[in-house]
């Protein structure tokens, strides 16, 4: 009922609020209408006419939705569309609305529209007298000693009744008796408060209980009353002490006796009848908080049990004072001493103190080096407190005893190495004498302070570098990394570079290194062409004092990239443009071999690969080229109708990604038998001397790149030879020349070896360019079931 009064509360207040609105943004609101109806009316009880009282036309009031405006589940109140009439819509209980507050008012908000008016209409719910007084208590008991004074007052129950005004509590009325009246005081919330008031004294021999009824009424017509029972003992007067049976309790106790343990028994008599000579047991207030924690005293009995861990090293003595009263009133008591001595066990673990000096210790401290002092204390006392201590792991330490008693000094017993081992886990056995012995363990923690006795070591010697040529100079190409075992200053690794030999050819020149991080810059770009292989050394130096170093060989390998064109050999270049002049007879035949273009490309393998193409020609059907070796020869035979001369424009590509290209043009005049005979006479010093420096240029380039490939050679098998004889490089070359320039470069990368093939190379396998469908794995017949040596053979045929 409470939670539907404050959700109808509730919605009061909003409707409020709602009203307040609507007013703010200028809708016509009216004043306020007030009824009166009284609580629990029935039903369908008509209110007020709202619309009457308000000057509503009745025959409107459907169109214009004449309603109340609330919102709430359990309405109260409703209005008759039809009549204008408020009604009952719900039970009106005025308790549980309003409490006991003194006007109960309903606040309505009554809505009709076209045009828009708010009116309020408020419903004052009148009390009735529909409760009646109650007492918290049905019965309410007293007891009074007999030796009480006449005009003694005893507070009673106060009567409450929900309904407010005249129908709430009014008087009391105390039922007949000789020894006690009625008084009536203020009490704090407005009312009156009943004492019962001792006229005549009371006798427990006459009479030891009394039975009264106290009535409350309320003002309503007819009145409502609540009754209350009051019992009245008369108590005794105790005129006698309890007696101890002994003057103190003397007991002894082993610590540690389990909860529940019987102590003793405390015992006193009193003289007193009835609840005079009842005696109850309690502890006295000399007993300290902490000793009552330890044992419980049962008040009826007086029998004393353990109930707490005893310690004899915490207390040796209990002294307790046991209170005897008897239940009189007012109560008589006396104090019965108790002395419990507790007998010692050995209940105690030893304890291990650790004054440590340093828990760091240099890894090149001498044996006997003292770390910490070690002390042993146990609470127990004669041969339960004698306490020996011990390592009882293999470790690089031992305890010494001190010569004053459970004092020992832990050393280092033999030398230590850091690296091995920086962390150490020290356990310490301490043990009684106790029969069962107890033991205690402690760890100590010593850490393994560095030296420098570690040079910084690099994971492989030598390193390898494999950098494609045409690198950004100042750019990042590689990185050396060495480790050192120590740690801190004796670990932070700087590196630089070894001075170089002085050559003219000498590359490390060219290369900076960060001291800090190892990484190495360029600052050139480098040629494959001019250069293929180059060698330096790093040397990692540790910041320790003194400092130590060591240093690695780093092997640079330089990858070929597409950077050069094709150059045209034949036709012979003239005045930056490569043309030849070629005559033939008319009546050769299909097949014939009128010229052969031939060209050659400084990079290797796919980059180095030149395919040929006709760019241009003036009649396809005579002339076709090989796009591989560059051969023109004739498709058909020469018939009357053809042209004399013809021009060819062959273009010649390599086949790297970016493919780069060359053209050359010929031109080829058709003659008759009798004059290609005859300009054959002429021209043939002209041929021989031009054959001749074709052949010049031939054998120049061909020593070049045949001088870079026997010292490439040569390098690489002294770096097989030196590293392992089981490494080995195995060199494939070309003997079919038909006027190509071949030559191949091989490079060791990692455990196997690879070979790159161009078109010519009879393999029984189809070259696609692009693709690594040329490269051919050998296994090296030496290391089979080990490892591989892996070379990449880079092969350039022009």
């Amino acid at each position: 009922m409470d939670s539907r009064g404050q959700r109808l509360r509730w919605e009061y207040w909003r409707m409020a609020l709602h009203f307040s609105l609507l007013a703010c943004f200028g809708e016509y609101v009216s004043a306020q209408i007030k009824y009166s109806i009284p609580e629990e009316a029935k039903l369908g009880t008509v209110v007020g006419n709202v619309a009457r009282d308000l000057g509503l036309d009745v025959s409107s009031l459907v169109d214009r939705r004449f309603r109340i405006v609330s919102g709430s589940k359990d309405a109260l109140f409703q209005v008759n569309q039809n009549t204008g009439a408020l009604y009952v819509e719900n039970t009106v209980d005025r308790e549980e609305l309003c409490d006991d507050s003194g006007a109960c008012l309903i606040n309505l908000k009554i809505v009709v529209e076209n045009p828009l008016e708010i009116h309020y209409v408020a419903v004052e719910i009148a009390d009735v007298n529909d409760n009646s007084p109650s007492f918290p208590e049905k019965e309410q008991f007293l007891e009074i000693a007999e030796s009480t004074n006449t005009g003694t007052r005893f507070e009673l129950q106060s009567a409450r009744d929900i309904d407010v005004g005249i129908n709430s509590v009014r008087y009391y009325k105390l039922g007949q008796n000789e020894h006690f009246d009625l008084e009536l005081s203020d009490g704090m919330h407005g009312d009156k408060s009943p004492h019962l008031v001792l006229k005549k004294l009371l006798d427990r021999e006459k009479s030891d209980k009394h039975v009264l009824l106290l009535t409350a009424l309320d003002g309503g017509n007819p009145p409502k009353s609540g009754t209350l029972n009051i019992t009245i003992t008369v108590l005794d007067v105790n005129d006698n002490r309890p007696t101890c049976s002994q003057d103190t309790y003397s007991i002894t106790l082993e610590e540690n006796a389990p909860n529940g343990t019987v102590v003793t028994t405390v015992n006193a008599t009193d003289l007193d009848d009835g609840v005079n000579g009842l005696v109850e047991y309690g502890f006295g207030g000399v007993v300290k908080r902490k000793t009552q924690d330890l044992f419980y005293l049962d008040k009826t009995t007086g029998e004393i049990r353990v109930k707490g861990k005893l310690d004899f090293e915490e207390n040796e003595i209990y002294r307790l004072s046991v209170r005897a009263s008897d239940k009189g009133t007012p109560s008589m008591n006396n104090d019965c001493k108790v002395v419990i001595t507790i007998v010692d066990l050995n209940d105690n673990i030893p304890e291990i103190e650790v004054t440590s000096l340093s828990n760091l210790v240099s890894e090149n401290a001498k044996p006997g080096t003292v770390i910490s002092l070690i002390s042993v204390t146990d609470k127990d006392s004669g041969v339960n407190g004698k306490v020996q201590c011990q390592i009882t792991e293999d470790l690089p330490f031992e305890l010494k005893p001190s010569v004053q008693n459970n004092m020992y000094s832990l050393v280092t017993k033999q030398n230590l190495d850091r690296e091995f081992q920086s962390h150490f886990d020290i356990t310490i056995t301490a043990t009684d004498s106790g029969n069962p012995p107890l033991s205690t363990t402690e760890t100590l923690t010593i850490e393994v302070s560095d030296v420098n006795d570690n040079i910084p070591e690099f994971s492989q010697n030598p390193l390898e570098l494999y950098l494609v040529e045409n690198n950004e100079p100042g750019a990042a190409i590689f990185s050396v990394s060495a480790s050192d075992k120590d740690i801190n200053e004796n670990a932070a690794v700087t590196y630089h570079k070894s001075r170089g030999d002085g050559k003219p050819n000498d590359q490390s020149s060219f290369l900076n290194i960060n001291s800090d991080t190892g990484s190495i810059h360029a600052l050139k770009s480098f040629d494959f062409e001019t250069i293929k292989k180059f060698t330096f050394n790093v040397i990692a130096t540790d910041s320790g004092n003194p400092p130590l170093s060591s240093n690695v060989t780093v092997n640079v390998f330089l990858l070929d990239q597409n950077d050069n064109a094709p150059l045209v050999l034949s036709p012979v270049s003239t005045n930056g443009s490569t043309q030849g002049v070629e005559e033939i007879p008319r009546n050769v035949k299909a097949g014939h071999l009128v010229t052969k273009i031939r060209a050659y490309d400084a990079d290797i393998g796919y980059n180095g690969w030149l395919l040929y193409s006709l760019h241009e020609v003036s009649d396809h059907t005579l002339f076709g080229l090989d796009r591989y070796t560059g051969q023109i020869r004739t498709l058909r035979s020469f018939t009357e109708t053809d042209e004399s001369e013809h021009k060819l424009v062959i273009l010649v590509k390599d086949n790297g990604n970016v493919s780069l290209s060359a053209t050359a043009t010929m031109i080829i005049k058709v003659v008759e038998p009798k004059e290609a005979f005859a300009a054959s006479d002429i021209t043939s010093p002209v041929k021989d001397n031009e054959e001749d420096s074709v052949t010049f240029y031939l054998i120049i380039t061909l020593a070049a790149v045949s001088t870079l490939f026997i010292i490439s050679i040569i390098v690489l098998i002294a770096m097989q030879c030196s590293k392992s004889t089981d490494y080995s490089s195995k060199y494939l070359q070309d003997t079919n020349y038909d006027g190509t320039l071949c030559h191949s470069i091989q490079y060791r990368s990692g455990d196997k070896r690879y070979m790159l093939v161009g078109p010519r190379m009879s393999i029984g396998s189809t070259i696609v360019p692009g693709s690594n469908g040329n490269t051919l794995v050998i296994p090296d017949r030496r290391r089979r079931l080990s490892e591989e040596v892996r070379f990449q053979n880079i092969t350039k045929c022009t």
